[in-house]
């Protein structure tokens, strides 16, 4: 919407003048069909223990493939290892929805987020989808430099397709 401030939710403007927010649009898992928002899956991944930070994306792919890769950032002294892995998936069976357990659990520096702390799952996700990095708005970043964690990622994802 050229000149005009877009936040990315969706809402119904009733005849009072009120809103009604029905949620964001812009960071929804769609596996299979069935939709559910990132942060029901990264909620309960930040649960498990040895987890400080977690980000999950879904990539819609050419020839209607889809890749969920989920990113985990260890406490520090921690490592992403099998029994890690396996807590993960445990939890994300169990309170989410084994529909939901990723294609791959990949350990992560940190989880790129905006300056106000949102997390940057969209422009990831078309990263993946082929988007290249000069797509990437580096002025909103809390660590520009993550960010280049993710290319490099997404890049080597994409070559090995």
């Amino acid at each position: 919407f050229p000149g005009v401030w877009r936040h990315g939710d969706w809402v119904t403007e009733l005849d009072g003048g009120q809103f009604i927010i029905h949620g964001r649009s812009d960071s929804t898992i769609n596996r299979g069909g069935i939709r559910m928002g990132s942060a029901d899956i990264t909620q309960a991944v930040d649960r498990v223990d040895g987890v400080a930070a977690s980000m999950v994306i879904g990539a819609e792919l050419s020839g209607g493939d889809y890749y969920m890769p989920l990113f985990v950032v260890p406490t520090p002294g921690q490592a992403l290892d099998q029994a890690m892995k396996e807590a993960i998936t445990t939890a994300i069976r169990t309170q989410v929805s084994p529909r939901y357990v990723p294609d791959e659990i990949i350990e992560a520096p940190a989880v790129p987020k905006t300056r106000t702390g949102k997390l940057m799952e969209v422009p990831i996700k078309k990263l993946f989808q082929g988007a290249g990095p000069d797509t990437l708005n580096r002025g909103t970043a809390e660590d520009p430099t993550v960010l280049d964690w993710y290319a490099a990622q997404a890049e080597g994802f994409r070559k090995g397709r």
